[in-house]
């Protein structure tokens, strides 16, 4: 297998200048990505998660759709509508955002439940109905979302079934003081995200998500190291419900990109651990007791506890 991990240095180094501070943001929304998966950002405005979203998808040569999240928002503005033509008296079907390659969703938590649902089909599926008719979505398919943790005036709080269908959760974090002074001296150049050139295109993006699907392998032991961690959150006093199944694949999807990144075609147990934090924690019903620990904590004890097999 031709492993390709030069070319995700190259996006990552090509992409720096663009998002400073942002490299490790940047390659675990690649891991969400490539793992077929769909992301979602947790953290403060402006610290570059719009960005994240229009950097993967000019790098990679996606098509990109973007959708602002209000308490008014229908689920038709996601997922689109047939519309009266009087010219040719029929109606017509315009599709909505959905049917990009990458969707943002900015601030996913201040629609309505109603308007949040009709997300679901989409990022299970890879599909959507409408109208009665249900339409395939594009190839690659990938959801980027984002939500502030401090505003919580006029929000409503994602159910876990759809924070489940979120392969990964992460956040930007403050950039250093040095990413900052390169920010200040060389100013904003989201615009010019705009005009790059791809680095990949489409078909190379979903030949190389075929590869990582396919080429890598997970040996027995790393699969008992895996199921060694869903049987701990299952039987934790801290857990009132552990990982669900879609949770188990997340898993295993994410090891294996995280992998192929590394330049391997085997996956190992420290693959799966790295990324425990980001896979996990948005995903487990924690019993109201321990609501206010940090869930990442959590997760990250009941893993150590595990050991690694050799």
């Amino acid at each position: 297998m031709e492993l390709k991990n030069k070319t995700i240095d190259e996006i990552l180094s090509f992409l720096s200048p663009y998002l400073h501070g942002k490299s490790n943001a940047l390659k675990l929304a690649l891991v969400a990505f490539f793992s077929r998966g769909h992301l979602l950002v947790e953290d403060l405005p402006g610290l570059g998660k719009t960005t994240i979203a229009i950097a993967i998808a000019k790098a990679l040569g996606m098509n990109f759709g973007r959708i602002q999240c209000t308490s008014d928002l229908l689920p038709s503005d996601i997922t689109g509508l047939s519309m009266y033509n009087k010219n040719t008296s029929a109606f017509e079907f315009h599709p909505g955002p959905v049917f990009n390659n990458i969707v943002l969703v900015d601030e996913i938590n201040r629609a309505t439940p109603k308007t949040q649902s009709a997300l679901l089909e989409a990022m299970a599926e890879k599909q959507t109905t409408i109208e009665g008719k249900t339409y395939k979505l594009a190839r690659p398919f990938f959801v980027i979302a984002t939500q502030n943790p401090v505003e919580q005036f006029g929000t409503f709080p994602l159910p876990e079934s759809q924070l489940d269908r979120f392969m990964m959760k992460i956040s930007v974090g403050y950039p250093d003081r040095n990413a900052v002074m390169a920010i200040l001296k060389s100013g904003s150049r989201r615009d010019d995200l705009y005009d790059i050139v791809p680095m990949m295109k489409k078909e190379e993006v979903i030949a190389t998500q075929e590869d990582i699907r396919t080429g890598v392998t997970i040996s027995d032991k790393v699969l008992d190291y895996i199921l060694d961690i869903v049987e701990t959150t299952r039987s934790s006093k801290y857990i009132l419900a552990g990982i669900s199944t879609r949770g188990v694949l997340a898993v295993q999807a994410t090891a294996r990109t995280l992998a192929y990144f590394s330049g391997r075609d085997y996956v190992i147990p420290e693959d799966v651990k790295l990324l425990a934090q980001y896979t996990l924690p948005h995903r487990l019903i924690y019993r109201e007791e321990y609501g206010s620990v940090d869930k990442k904590e959590i997760i990250k004890s009941l893993v150590d506890q595990i050991r690694l097999p050799v």
